[in-house]
């Protein structure tokens, strides 16, 4: 008697060890499964976005150096763009270019303009270009034409908001590409009559920057272009006649938004070339 209830002990025991080893199984196996699920939602959502490299690829190409040189060969300016559209016309492939309106006044005498393309890979190929329209008063732009087969296009961004993550490619100096990174520090509502929204961003930039391109840093579109920025004059004591140097204020970047883009296409009959 004794014998046979240890035997139903042990066969109990067996059962409740089999059945809790069952349980961890299936409790791993659930968690397992569980993870994996998280992990590929996680990337699904993640796989949505483009990666910083990927935007990077996108918007580099675009990104132009614009240089004005006398006959001779002798710069005498230099600025930054942005490839807006490819066209082919009867004179051949075309490459239109955005850029700052001032880049070209008080030119005088007999000067010629170039774009170079694939300046973040290199040093680029110098193209002629033909200086379309420009106006340099309310609206800073230029609109450039380049007989050009290279032409990477940008599209336009979604209206940014306060501490939207940007870009700003241009060419500090006229010398190398130069990316940098900030956010939408300011954005300035006008009134009823002037509806259009002003961008201020706390990307750094200096002399050679403006007409350079102010990118969405989560999607690549164009915001805008770089406009100017804030300087301090520093002066020098004891110096005769009086020695100043006027430099860039960090946080100060003006940005020319799409609507004076637009405007200023519009006002060309050139709307074709960059649509909502």
């Amino acid at each position: 008697m004794i014998g046979e209830l240890g035997v139903a002990r042990r066969e109990w025991l067996l059962e409740r060890v089999t059945l809790t080893l069952g349980r961890g199984i299936l409790t791993r196996a659930f968690l397992t499964l569980s993870s994996a699920l998280l992990l590929a939602s996680c990337a699904t959502v993640k796989g949505g976005e483009p990666t910083r490299e990927q935007v990077l690829q996108k918007i580099l190409p675009s990104a132009v150096q614009v240089v004005v040189e006398q006959r001779e060969g002798r710069r005498i300016k230099s600025g930054s763009g942005v490839a807006i559209a490819a066209r082919r016309t009867a004179e051949g492939p075309a490459c239109f270019v955005l850029t700052s309106g001032h880049t070209f006044a008080g030119l005088a005498g007999k000067t010629e303009i170039y774009t170079v393309f694939g300046r973040h890979v290199g040093t680029g190929r110098k193209v002629r270009t033909l200086l379309v329209a420009a106006r340099n008063d309310g609206i800073d732009l230029a609109l450039l034409r380049a007989e050009t087969e290279e032409c990477s296009t940008v599209t336009p961004a979604a209206a940014p908001a306060l501490g939207s993550p940007i870009w700003v490619v241009g060419f500090p100096l006229g010398r190398h590409i130069m990316l940098s990174s900030g956010v939408v520090g300011q954005v300035i509502v006008g009134d009823a009559g002037d509806p259009a929204a002003r961008l201020i961003v706390d990307a750094p930039v200096t002399y050679g920057v403006s007409g350079g391109g102010v990118y969405d840093a989560r999607t690549g579109g164009l915001l805008g272009l770089v406009e100017g920025f804030s300087t301090a004059r520093l002066t020098a004591q004891g110096t005769s006649p009086g020695w100043y140097v006027d430099v860039p204020v960090p946080g100060q970047t003006f940005v020319t938004p799409l609507t004076d883009v637009r405007q200023f296409l519009g006002e060309i009959e050139r709307t074709d070339l960059f649509p909502r």
